[in-house]
């Protein structure tokens, strides 16, 4: 699931990319090796349907990744692994969970937005990537950028 996931936040920007277990074998022993919360679903068969990563920064708590499977999308799996992210902020006296979001992901934005996720809170500028298709212009204030 996590190399599906890192096809799909590429096509994001209209990067094609294929799948690489090796690479996600290796972020998943990152995520192990940093000792990041992980909460995984599945159906009665023990199949995979989506995953959940935290990362913390002090006692802040971000959403490292969320992943469901196309198949079991719009089902309530999302939510269920997002309100663990939630919790642990919560335990740890917080009251949100940080998102980094690509501006065009379509998926995420209204799911965030649906759980009461509108604040924009940080930009991140840099200079396009080698090979990059950039074929959107976005405006944040009096500025636009190109993505």
């Amino acid at each position: 699931m996590i190399a599906q996931f890192r096809v799909e936040l590429k096509e994001l920007k209209g990067i094609k990319a294929s799948f690489n277990m090796q690479q996600a074998r290796e972020e998943f022993k990152e995520y192990i090796e940093a000792k990041f919360p992980i909460f995984v679903a599945e159906d009665a068969n023990n199949e995979l349907l989506g995953y959940l990563v935290c990362r913390f920064d002090g006692d802040v708590v971000w959403a490292e990744s969320l992943f469901v499977s196309n198949n079991s999308r719009r089902k309530g799996i999302g939510s269920k692994l997002y309100d663990k992210a939630e919790e642990i902020a919560k335990n740890l006296g917080g009251s949100t969970v940080y998102n980094w979001v690509h501006p065009n992901n379509d998926k995420i934005i209204p799911f965030l937005l649906k759980r009461g996720y509108n604040v924009l809170n940080l930009i991140e500028i840099r200079k396009p990537l080698k090979n990059e298709i950039l074929t959107q212009k976005i405006s944040i204030g009096n500025y636009e950028y190109d993505y």
